[in-house]
């Protein structure tokens, strides 16, 4: 059985990255006397006398964020402010905290099925303040308290070490701005969980994403054909642009997959549409040939591989987020029914023939997934 000291701090820097994010009941918060709220309330306003300064901001633009896609909002002021430290990503200058922040981004988005990094604002040993989901948004860092508080995360911090002086005076010129600006309350709390015996905490983890809601055979009219079976599990994804118009409503999509099957029928005498599954700029993932049917999309490939078509041609714009996300989810759906092998190879179409697909900038979002090999 653990028990659990439930420690409160107004400023608390000497604990700054030091406390583990884990979920605690609310309750107890509503336990602590107005006279020890007060009391922290006090020593903030002492030391927030003179901080009127506004910290340095990177935004998400600056720093060359993907489109938000994150909908849940937060309404202020909150209550509490949530401090989380990553080790293994020290950096010194803006444009290495950037890059090193827009990969946390990525592997938020295509490895963690979030939609985004999970934290409002970061901070770096440089001294600024990086955006994260920002002031409105709820993030994702402590389960329970993502709707209720600003979760601040210090990157650029080496394992065991203490943030740099300059990051934490960013960190506290970032809090007096949100209570100012009406962000956060006067009094909020920051709470720090210590462990009464030694155990080991594990860190409560986001949920799988649900495979996406795949757009049938049937809904979208396909022909009825007879092709070879797939020998499941596959070893390969192949991503893949059909080259032609892109669609981004659902009647749209389906009319643009009939056409593609008649066409690779027709005109090509293949046995159905070439691809496994297609992805569309409405987000929806379009039942190709499905899990259980050889496609006909990569000579040499077609009975070890799983082809995924994007409709339209990127060579010089790349997908929406609604289509990349829907991808994802969809490649990782194969790994859990176990239609991809978990030790799976990802990669364009263009490594493994000669062809523009799947464009340029597309290739390079891929390149960024889990499993790509070039």
């Amino acid at each position: 059985m653990l028990l659990w000291l439930l420690f409160f701090s107004a400023l608390g820097l000497s604990a700054w990255g030091d406390s583990p994010q884990f979920s605690w009941n609310e309750t107890q918060a509503k336990e602590v006397s107005e006279r020890l709220v007060d009391l922290f309330v006090g020593i903030a306003q002492l030391i927030q006398k003179g901080r009127n300064g506004a910290p340095t901001i990177v935004s998400r633009s600056e720093w060359g964020a993907r489109s938000l896609t994150c909908r849940a909002p937060l309404t202020p002021p909150v209550a509490y402010v949530i401090t989380d430290q990553l080790s293994g990503m020290q950096c010194q200058e803006q444009n290495v905290c950037s890059q090193k922040l827009r990969d946390l981004q990525s592997h938020s988005t295509f490895t963690e099925g979030w939609c985004d990094v999970a934290y409002n604002f970061l901070v770096g040993d440089d001294g600024r303040v990086y955006e994260g989901v920002g002031w409105d948004v709820q993030g994702l860092h402590t389960q329970g308290y993502n709707s209720i508080s600003l979760g601040l995360a210090f990157f650029g911090t080496k394992e065991g070490s203490s943030p740099s002086p300059a990051a934490l005076s960013a960190a506290e010129d970032l809090i007096f701005y949100a209570i100012r600006k009406g962000h956060l309350s006067p009094r909020y709390i920051q709470p720090l969980l210590l462990e009464e015996e030694v155990c080991q905490a594990h860190k409560p983890q986001a949920p799988r994403k649900a495979c996406p809601s795949i757009i049938t055979r049937s809904t979208w009219e396909a022909r009825e054909t007879y092709c070879p079976k797939m020998n499941l599990p596959a070893k390969y994804v192949i991503i893949i642009h059909t080259a032609g118009a892109t669609c981004s409503t659902s009647m749209d999509c389906q009319r643009r997959v009939r056409d593609t099957q008649s066409y690779h029928m027709d005109k090509l005498n293949f046995c159905d549409v070439g691809y496994h599954f297609l992805v569309g700029q409405d987000g929806g993932v379009y039942e190709g040939v499905g899990w259980h049917i050889q496609g006909a999309h990569t000579y040499g490939y077609n009975d070890i591989a799983l082809g995924i078509a994007f409709m339209g041609n990127f060579v010089e714009k790349p997908p929406n987020a609604a289509a990349l996300e829907a991808a994802q989810s969809l490649i990782q759906c194969a790994v859990d029914k176990g239609y991809l092998t978990p030790n799976y190879l990802l990669v364009g179409h263009s490594d493994v023939i000669s062809t523009l697909s799947p464009g340029k900038a597309l290739y390079n979002i891929i390149s960024t997934w889990p499993h790509f090999k070039q």
